[in-house]
């Protein structure tokens, strides 16, 4: 009889602690820790300057005791990306952020639950396939994008070097976003009478050989948002100045090594935007299915100095001097 009644004493108690512990559960909250995995296709500052963006929004959104970021880079290679973003997928991350077109093909490859966020990604129908893009991706993916507007960038090949007759695309063959920027400033500039050729590279071992045959046979070159390029601005630059080729870059980290001047996006900022985004998942529950794609909406038309004064250029009013 005694033996059951310290049974029932006992099973009372533990009802009790149960009780209690779900009381203060309900009424007092805990911080929420978070783990976001980094997946950045390639060094370069344009990149290099999002994922700071974006990670400063995001430690100020959520507090950087509160977050953790496993980071990894692609050295290029989008199969690189593939094994990283398989690895937080593993670990199951609270969220990846994908910098750059192949980072972001190998995440939405990865899963279709945790949530997605591209940054420095030009155009989300063409890296997705997506037919008739409407500008929201659905699903698990959302982000930002690099895209500056093309027939501007256009319209300062014609401003800054009017007595061009042939203009050579340069760009990464391996980037479709590189390929879709080149596709839409061709035809413009076709319209306009000038003979276009593209000068496509498929990896940087080629980028030497093919900038120095774009430099000896047009007027002027024109290098989309391409992180291949980006990587290789240096040997552009060695492959071009001895002809004195001028470059128009479609954005700033790639004017800087070897253009004269872009039309460019702040790439920080646009980090900065992809951060807020999520925070607004993590914290505040924000269905990611319903977030369009956000722009950087202040693009500023710059010019590279240095490389204007050696080509003997002079940028009109309107562009400011390069950092």
């Amino acid at each position: 009889m005694k033996a059951k009644r310290l049974i029932a004493a006992l099973l009372a108690l533990v009802m009790m602690a149960t009780a209690m512990v779900s009381l203060t559960s309900c009424g007092e909250a805990t911080d929420d820790k978070y783990t976001i995995g980094v997946c950045q296709l390639v060094t370069h500052d344009a990149l290099d300057a999002a994922t700071k963006g974006f990670k400063d929004a995001v430690i100020a959104g959520l507090g950087e005791e509160n977050v953790t970021f496993l980071d990894g880079n692609g050295a290029g290679e989008n199969n690189t990306c593939v094994t990283i973003v398989n690895d937080f997928v593993s670990k199951n991350v609270d969220l990846i952020m994908a910098n750059a077109t192949g980072a972001l093909q190998a995440a939405a490859n990865a899963t279709l639950e945790i949530p997605i966020l591209g940054t420095s990604v030009t155009e989300y129908g063409v890296a997705l396939e997506i037919d008739d893009f409407s500008g929201t991706v659905g699903g698990n993916i959302s982000g930002t994008s690099d895209l500056a507007p093309l027939t501007e960038q256009a319209e300062m090949i014609l401003e800054l070097v009017p007595n061009a007759k042939t203009v050579g695309m340069l760009y990464c063959s391996a980037e479709p976003n590189s390929a879709y920027q080149v596709k839409v400033v061709k035809e413009y500039l076709q319209k306009k009478g000038l003979k276009v050729e593209d000068y496509s590279f498929s990896a940087s071992n080629d980028v030497a050989n093919i900038a120095a045959a774009a430099a000896a046979k047009c007027d002027v070159i024109y290098i989309p948002t391409d992180n291949t390029a980006a990587s290789c601005t240096e040997t552009i630059n060695n492959a071009v100045l001895p002809t004195k080729t001028p470059i128009i870059a479609g954005e700033a980290g790639i004017c800087g090594g070897c253009g004269i001047a872009t039309l460019s996006i702040d790439y920080y900022n646009l980090g900065k935007k992809t951060g807020e985004m999520a925070v607004e998942i993590l914290k505040d529950g924000k269905d990611i299915s319903e977030m369009p794609i956000a722009y950087d909406e202040a693009p500023v038309k710059k010019y590279n100095a240095d490389i204007c004064k050696t080509l003997g250029i002079t940028p009109p009013e309107g562009y400011t001097a390069l950092d």
